[in-house]
């Protein structure tokens, strides 16, 4: 198995307990990630749901459960639908008045073809569309 994971940094001029309530707050989750039944409570299984891609079998769910919390420093929560069955951590570590934010989604099989056009995709999106939407979130809800 091939096995890779997407990592993103992204210095956020926010303090933690800002950013953390964007990730931990369902409504602010659904505003900058997807619609979503999140508590964040270890155990809770959710459901993320976003637009279908038939051509890779991708329903739009994606079926969830938070793995492990440690307030405004530490959320890890399974990621499984499409033939995913991977990790998504978001680290949150102060930074002078901001955040640094460590994205980690691991447990793509690049030697499976839909794991590896997921990573593809995904990886540019955490990058970019997921962080910009994230950043508009906090700077909107001050």
């Amino acid at each position: 198995m091939n096995e890779q994971a997407i990592e993103v940094d992204e210095f956020l001029p926010h303090p933690p307990a800002r950013v953390w309530r964007a990730l931990t707050d369902p409504e602010l989750l659904a505003r900058w990630l997807m619609p979503n039944d999140f508590e964040p409570s270890v155990g809770h299984r959710f459901t993320f749901v976003t637009r279908p891609i038939p051509n890779v079998d991708f329903d739009g769910k994606i079926a969830c459960e938070v793995l492990e919390i440690d307030a405004e420093r530490l959320l890890r929560i399974s990621w499984g639908g499409g033939g995913l069955d991977t990790t998504v951590t978001w680290r949150l570590a102060p930074e002078g008045t901001g955040t640094r934010l460590f994205i980690e989604h691991r447990g793509f099989d690049l030697d499976d073809p839909a794991q590896e056009f997921a990573f593809r995709g995904m990886g540019s999106g955490w990058r970019t569309g997921v962080l910009r939407a994230l950043r508009d979130t906090l700077a909107e809800t001050g």
